[in-house]
């Protein structure tokens, strides 16, 4: 998600109930201490115990997939009936010190039709070092971290069944994800995604958005995005994207920058869609 700083450019800015998540705010409070303490890349698998990779005893893969996909069409509808707050913070780092740093808070709602209504409540100038976040950056954060796998959307993906696997104190079902093909000027998930055996929705994520842009032409900057690993919060008896966290090491041809992550979106409220969409 982050884009190399030309060389000119880069000298000039130099669940139903909180006994079923209860441990996840205990969790997301302390990893809110990772912008500024040392720590390990992003790990996938952190909080996750052994991955038994025998099928589901209840339904079959097909079954289970029809299942949660239909769960994750509930989230989708669900929360475009409601307002929340985002709130990004982006560091660059020199060993484990920050040297730049990019903050936003934005408050996000839907209108009618589900389109995504925004306004900047807090924006930083952006110090980071080595990297420069674009439009096209600021998308990857509002689709692919909070993302949402619909119906519409697995047509374009392959779902592979992983395994089972204890995650927090949630049970739960793993699948790789993966574009059946990439086409051009579009992006797409990869990683793993976990689904609550019981509610059937995503609650884990873990993985990043694709294609990165490598192979460059002569003083043409790469785009290369980074690992990340997101977690959901039951509101309202569904699971909303809660919490992503970012640790990752961007390599391009002159240098490597390393990044740290958090995003927050909280302050989930119901509102009606055309009440929102009368605001000035």
């Amino acid at each position: 998600m982050f884009r190399q700083m030309n060389a000119d450019l880069k000298t000039t800015l130099n669940r139903r109930s909180s006994g079923r998540w209860g441990c996840r705010a205990i969790l997301i409070a302390s990893l809110s201490l990772l912008l500024s303490s040392a720590q390990a890349q992003t790990d996938c698998a952190e909080g996750s115990g052994p991955l038994d990779t025998a099928p589901p005893k209840s339904m079959s893969v097909q079954q289970l997939i029809q299942g949660f996909l239909a769960g994750e069409d509930k989230v989708q509808a669900a929360r475009s009936h409601y307002q929340f707050t985002e709130d990004v913070m982006v560091k660059t780092l020199d060993g484990n010190t920050a040297d730049g740093q990019f903050h936003q808070i934005t408050n996000v709602s839907y209108d009618e039709h589900g389109k995504r209504l925004e306004t900047v409540a807090f924006a930083e100038q952006s110090t980071l070092r080595g990297i420069s976040l674009s439009a096209e950056d600021m998308n990857d954060i509002h689709v692919f971290m909070q993302w949402i796998l619909t119906s519409e959307q697995a047509a374009q993906y392959d779902l592979t069944y992983a395994g089972q696997q204890h995650v927090d104190d949630l049970d739960t079902y793993v699948f790789h994800v993966a574009p059946k093909k990439e086409e051009k000027n579009r992006r797409y998930f990869q990683g793993r995604v976990w689904v609550d055996s019981r509610d059937l929705q995503v609650v884990k994520l873990c993985g990043k958005s694709v294609p990165d842009n490598v192979h460059v032409k002569k003083n043409q900057p790469m785009d290369i995005r980074p690992i990340f690993v997101s977690y959901r919060q039951i509101v309202d008896g569904n699971w909303f994207p809660a919490y992503t966290r970012v640790d990752d090491t961007l390599h391009f041809k002159a240098e490597s920058v390393h990044v740290r992550e958090i995003v927050k979106f909280t302050g989930y409220k119901r509102v009606d869609a055309n009440s929102v969409a009368s605001k000035p």
